[in-house]
């Protein structure tokens, strides 16, 4: 049986507070409630009265007043959250992050700030305005050391090594992963000048040759354009990245 008492209404185990009659459809009402449930129309407001000016949303919860209690808010077990989060402040994350049961976003993440991970992949492009390193020195103590990335007009890939014979060997996963056509090559003569020249190339071998015969012994770098992906937009019309014709690689 409900009884009024202002305008909260109480039906043996559930307490409604609003200001009319309603049957909460999660909570149920009569013989179809949920014992201990509590529907309250809100505004709600918990812990120290001056925390909040006015009402800034249907639950508000400040720090306790008169008990010592390092948080606001304190939850165990699992939370759902459907609708965007305005978060002031910085966060600590204890454990793994998994969104979409999967670790993947499926909208635009922003950071404003400094994300930090011990091992990252990414499935497509990484837009940045610099890459780099920052590791602790490898030989000055009380030192750390930074490189930057090289940055081109291309997806490219190179190999490099020494040699003292007239066959570099490519990668066998160059086939397939360059186009021939984009491969040049660098090479460098050790001890003497050997005047050596690149005589043949494909994705699978370059093929060289010195001047009378002598022996072969050089540097080599070998540079060349990615085929899996589009070619890069080197230079377009926009405002900021997001107006990029590069599509993301995946």
């Amino acid at each position: 049986m409900a009884f009024s008492m202002d305008e909260s209404w109480i039906y043996g185990g559930q307490l409604i507070v609003s200001a009319e009659f309603v049957t909460p459809q999660a909570l149920g009402i009569g013989p179809a409630k949920i014992d201990h449930s509590v529907y309250i129309q809100g505004p709600l407001q918990v812990g120290e009265a001056g925390s909040y000016g006015s009402a800034d949303a249907t639950v508000m919860i400040g720090p306790n007043g008169t008990v010592s209690t390092p948080d606001s808010l304190y939850l165990k077990g699992n939370e759902t959250h459907e609708g965007n989060t305005l978060h002031k402040g910085n966060t600590t994350q204890i454990g793994n992050v998994d969104i979409t049961g999967n670790g993947e976003i499926s909208g635009n993440w922003t950071i404003g700030g400094t994300m930090k991970s011990g091992y990252a992949t990414w499935s497509g492009s990484i837009v940045a305005t610099t890459k780099l390193f920052d590791i602790k020195h490898p030989n000055k103590e009380g030192h750390r050391l930074a490189h930057a990335c090289l940055e081109g007009p291309e997806h490219a890939v190179y190999y490099r090594g020494r040699t003292n014979k007239n066959i570099i060997d490519l990668p066998l996963y160059w086939e397939g992963l360059v186009d021939p056509a984009s491969i040049t090559v660098s090479l460098t003569p050790i001890g003497a000048h050997q005047d050596i020249i690149v005589k043949r190339f494909d994705d699978k071998n370059i093929h060289l040759q010195a001047q009378g015969g002598m022996p072969i012994h050089c540097f080599y770098h070998v540079f060349a354009q990615r085929i899996d992906v589009d070619r890069l937009h080197v230079e377009y019309e926009g405002e900021s990245s997001d107006d990029s014709p590069n599509t993301p690689q995946i």
